[in-house]
């Protein structure tokens, strides 16, 4: 979807809460769609991505894709030990 493309949505939410956006759309001298569109992307990047980021996941291992265990163990016992050597370069 482009930027300049939008859709009409419709939702109920507490009044409270459209208070809350309606107070900071009046401070930043912004309407209450843009401050809702603001918060709803920062949502998308974070928790949203993470959730996204699970499902793929999830998915990947539902066709089969994994990463063998051993694998992985012994990645990170590559970065741990080259730490360690690296802290004992500089302590010595």
């Amino acid at each position: 979807m482009l930027h300049n493309e939008t859709a009409q949505v419709s939702l109920r939410l507490p009044t409270q809460l459209i208070a809350e956006f309606d107070r900071i759309a009046t401070f930043l001298e912004r309407d209450r769609t843009w401050v809702m569109q603001k918060a709803l992307s920062q949502y998308l990047a974070g928790e949203g991505a993470e959730i996204l980021q699970d499902a793929q996941g999830l998915n990947e291992l539902d066709r089969g894709g994994s990463v063998d265990l051993e694998d992985v163990l012994e990645k990170a016992r590559t970065i741990v030990d080259a730490a360690e050597y690296r802290r004992g370069m500089r302590a010595g």
